[in-house]
């Protein structure tokens, strides 16, 4: 038996992301296993894994037993990619013999020998070829020709000794058509990844990735977000904010308007988060693109991420109060992404957030509004533990974060769709108030962990000017419940622009 040529490393396995969580690939000279129902993407990252040995100058060779040779390249056409070079397509069909009918009645069940001679002639392929990478699709027509959990498991032992023989790097591709509490590949496998699809009550569908066990190797556990798009499987690992540390110098810097940085102490901190909280309609958006504006005044990039809005409309209104969002987007001075949360899961939305502040050195993250990135995850809990990996990660990276929230309500008792206000270094509070036969705005600031700030509460007023902050409401008691006292002399609370 000819020997294989010797390649050193992990073998690669070509799907985006993936790797990572792997620790580097796949250990050469092991079998794999990948599973999922029909329809999870196993025959894409298969392919991805053949098409990048093929990259490195290996032999491939895909032995499939449910699709046709047809059915495979077609399927490879839809990504864009032909398997003629490098890579060997092995359509493994029944023996002549087992379809004629007249040598059917025989004193052997006929999977017996079906069984005997599928393996036959994948052993001849292998032997014939001597690949480096081989992928086996489907081992559910191994399990049915095996009938019993005895003969199927001496059978999956049977290839994987085989295979060691030739130091080939093996994935088996299971559809789960069977019981799913079996398992025996599991146990014979040296790693199982697992792929999943969730439908959501609305929106497209839902892909996620699981590594089940790999021996002798850490790898990044839990579930991590996955799509399929044209080009394979995308994984997009889970963010762990820990592997991330960065020595900073934090510096406090400036809104730009004096009255809000009296109010907050100074300013803001690079490397903090702040949660804009307040009704609908009282200016949450703009004071988060305050800061962004500020950041770039100083020669900083930032970037804005909207989920609620269309993002025409807020050009729109943003021109109309001095802020020309389109023209410093032209720039490249801000980044702006539109966020569908039908359609994007929270994996993929914190790796768009992770690539521009890594690949665009942004100094400054304007996300709204966390109610759209909650529709996105309805899971309250996960929705937290995102929340925070994403913080901390950004906070290590030096990037201010400005995140708002929309509460329930106009005045009065108002509630928030999920409490993040704990995970924030700085919280600032907005309301809308009555007084003297008119509607008005309030703003304070109710926490912020470094540094000092004002525990008063001010009035704000949006104009064509942008945003202008009043001198504190003193003479009032009730602010913040909507429906204040006035305890000083009739007069205007924040003098009119011009006035």
């Amino acid at each position: 038996m000819a020997s294989i040529k010797e390649f050193s490393g992990r073998a690669q396995t070509g799907v985006w992301g993936l790797d990572n969580i792997l620790s580097g690939g796949l250990s050469r000279g092991h079998v794999f296993l990948v599973e999922g129902a029909p329809g999870t993407g196993k025959t894409t990252v298969a392919l991805q894994f053949l098409r990048e040995g093929t990259k490195a100058g290996e032999r491939c060779l895909y032995i499939t037993l449910s699709e046709t040779e047809r059915e495979l390249r077609e399927g490879a056409a839809s990504h864009g990619w032909t398997l003629d070079e490098g890579i060997t397509v092995f359509e493994l069909l029944p023996p002549e013999s087992l379809l004629d009918s007249e040598q059917q009645q025989s004193l052997l069940y006929s999977s017996d020998l079906e069984l005997g001679e599928t393996t036959k002639q994948i052993f001849e392929a292998v032997d014939r070829i001597k690949p480096h990478r081989v992928v086996l699709d489907s081992l559910s027509e191994i399990r049915l020709l095996a009938q019993s959990s005895l003969r199927y498991r001496r059978q999956i032992l049977a290839i994987k000794h085989f295979f060691s023989r030739f130091n080939t790097t093996v994935m088996l591709l299971d559809d789960l058509t069977a019981d799913v509490a079996d398992k025996t590949v599991h146990s014979v496998a040296h790693a199982v990844l697992r792929l999943e699809e969730l439908a959501p009550d609305y929106g497209a569908e839902r892909r996620r990735v699981r590594v089940i066990k790999y021996r002798g190797t850490k790898f990044r556990g839990g579930y991590h977000d996955a799509t399929i798009t044209t080009g394979g499987l995308n994984v997009f690992p889970r963010l762990v904010a820990s592997e991330h540390r960065a020595d900073l110098r934090r510096t406090t810097f400036s809104s730009g308007i004096a009255g809000f940085d009296q109010l907050l102490g100074g300013g803001v901190e690079t490397g903090s988060s702040t949660l804009v909280l307040g009704p609908s309609g009282t200016g949450k958006s703009l004071i988060a693109i305050v800061f962004a504006v500020a950041a770039v005044a100083r020669g900083e990039k930032a970037a804005l991420f909207v989920f609620d809005e269309e993002l025409g409309l807020l050009f729109s209104r943003m021109k109309g109060m001095g802020i020309d969002l389109d023209a410093l987007r032209r720039t490249g001075s801000i980044a702006i992404e539109q966020v569908d949360a039908a359609e994007l899961s929270p994996g993929e939305f914190a790796h768009m957030v992770r690539k521009r502040v890594d690949e665009e050195g942004i100094k400054a993250v304007v996300i709204d509004s966390l109610n759209g990135y909650q529709a996105a995850m309805p899971e309250e809990n996960s929705l937290i533990l995102h929340m925070h990996e994403l913080l901390q990660y950004l906070n290590r990276c030096g990037a201010a974060t400005f995140m708002t929230v929309a509460q329930h309500g106009l005045v009065g008792d108002m509630r928030a769709p999920v409490d993040v206000t704990y995970l924030a270094d700085t919280v600032i509070l907005l309301r809308y108030f009555e007084a003297l036969g008119s509607v008005r705005r309030a703003i304070s600031v109710i926490k912020k962990r470094m540094g000092q700030h004002e525990s008063t509460i001010r009035e704000f007023r949006i104009g064509g000017r942008g945003l202008a902050i009043g001198e504190p409401l003193e003479e009032f008691q009730g602010v913040l419940r909507g429906v204040p006292v006035y305890m000083g002399d009739p007069r205007p609370l924040l003098q009119e622009p011009g006035a």
